[in-house]
């Protein structure tokens, strides 16, 4: 019985001690992104609480949902996840950037050369091309309040309403041009 006993806690040992000292290895995802040859910058300030895993499956816990300047702004969920690879994020999920007026969910951030300087994010259509430096330290994340969303959305229709107004006067323009010449 006691040969039983000390293979199972052998058996036990090894497949639960692994996938503990992984995040044990790591007192913060800044230390995580490093390793797997990414800037710390590509998550905000202030995470405390995430987990990773041996598969480089790796989830963050924001307090709240924020945005952080870059070149572009990006917007953080309350909770971001993907899947590490040495200079990759693939699977990602919870971060949004800023292209012009329009926020586009980003799947994939990839580091391809580090000594070209540059970083890539997927933003689905396109990959846009970011200065690997501008990710070097966490930023600050700022944030996201309703009010804001609704005002940025109220003032988006208020642009939207103007131009399609715009284009109809345009258009009954032409067509009494038309009759006026004819």
């Amino acid at each position: 019985m006691l040969p039983l006993l000390q293979l199972s806690i052998f058996v036990i040992s090894i497949l639960v001690l692994p996938s503990l000292s992984v995040q044990s290895n790591f007192s913060s995802i800044y230390d995580v992104l490093k390793s797997h040859g990414l800037p710390m910058g590509l998550l905000p300030k202030g995470v405390s609480n995430f987990s990773f895993d041996d598969s480089g499956k790796f989830e963050v816990f924001l307090d709240q949902a924020c945005n952080a300047k870059f070149e572009n702004e990006l917007h953080y969920e309350r909770n971001v996840s993907g899947t590490l690879r040495y200079g990759q994020i693939g699977g990602l999920s919870g971060i949004s950037a800023q292209d012009l007026f329009l926020w586009f969910p980003v799947k994939e951030i990839r580091v391809d050369i580090p000594s070209s300087g540059l970083i890539y994010f997927d933003v689905g259509v396109v990959f846009k091309q970011f200065s690997l430096s501008s990710f070097e330290t966490p930023r600050d994340c700022t944030a996201v309040q309703l009010t804001d969303q609704i005002e940025d959305g109220k003032h988006m229709l208020e642009a939207v309403s103007k131009s399609l107004e715009g284009e109809l006067q345009f258009q009954l323009d032409q067509g009494n041009f038309a009759r006026a010449v004819l």
